[in-house]
C-alpha cells in the first residue's frame, strides 16, 4: 500500500453521544427549522422533515461556487432517523469550494437515561474532498454539541 492508496477514496465523519432527553425532543430540534438554523449555524430555506424536500443553505462562496449547498431528504422515520444529500461546490474549484455530494444521517436511539445520538456525514472524496472533510470533522462536533444543549431547552 502506497501513500496515495491511503490517502484516496471515499471517508465519513462519525459524531455519536448520548444526551438525557427523549427521542422525540431531540427529533424536535432536528426538524424545526428555527432550531436547524441554530444548531448548525445556517439557516435553511425551504425545509420540511418530507422525503424527496429539496432545501438549501448559504455559506460563503468561493471561486466558481456561489456558497449554496444543495439538499434533499431522502428518509424520514420520525422519532427515529432523518438524511439528507448535501451537495455544493464546483469541479472548477481546488480546496475550499471543490466539488461536494455526500450524505448526512442522523440516528436516535433511545438508551437508559436518554438518547443516542449518531451522526454520520458520508460521501467526502479524498483527495478532493480534503479540505471539506478536515473542516468538517471538528465543526460536527460541535454540531452534535449543540443539537443536545437546544433539545435541553425544549424539555
Amino acid at each position: 500500500m502506497t501513500d496515495s492508496d491511503v490517502q484516496t477514496g471515499s471517508r465519513a465523519i462519525m459524531v455519536d453521544e448520548v444526551f438525557p432527553h427523549a427521542p422525540g425532543t431531540i427529533w424536535a430540534t432536528l426538524v424545526r427549522p428555527e432550531l436547524m438554523a441554530r444548531w448548525l449555524k445556517m439557516t435553511p430555506t425551504g425545509f420540511e422533515p418530507m422525503v424527496g424536500n429539496l432545501f438549501t443553505f448559504q455559506t460563503s462562496p468561493a471561486g466558481a461556487w456561489d456558497g449554496t449547498i444543495r439538499c434533499e431528504v431522502i428518509e424520514v422515520v420520525p422519532h427515529q432517523r432523518l438524511a439528507w444529500r448535501w451537495r455544493g461546490g464546483d469541479a472548477a474549484n481546488q480546496g475550499y469550494g471543490s466539488l461536494l455530494d455526500t450524505l448526512v444521517t442522523v440516528t436516535l436511539e433511545p438508551v437508559d437515561g436518554g438518547t443516542r445520538l449518531s451522526l454520520v456525514h458520508s460521501g467526502f472524496e479524498l483527495p478532493r474532498n480534503e479540505t471539506a472533510y478536515r473542516n468538517m470533522s471538528g465543526g460536527w462536533t460541535g454540531v452534535v454539541a449543540r443539537i443536545g444543549a437546544l433539545s435541553g431547552e425544549q424539555d
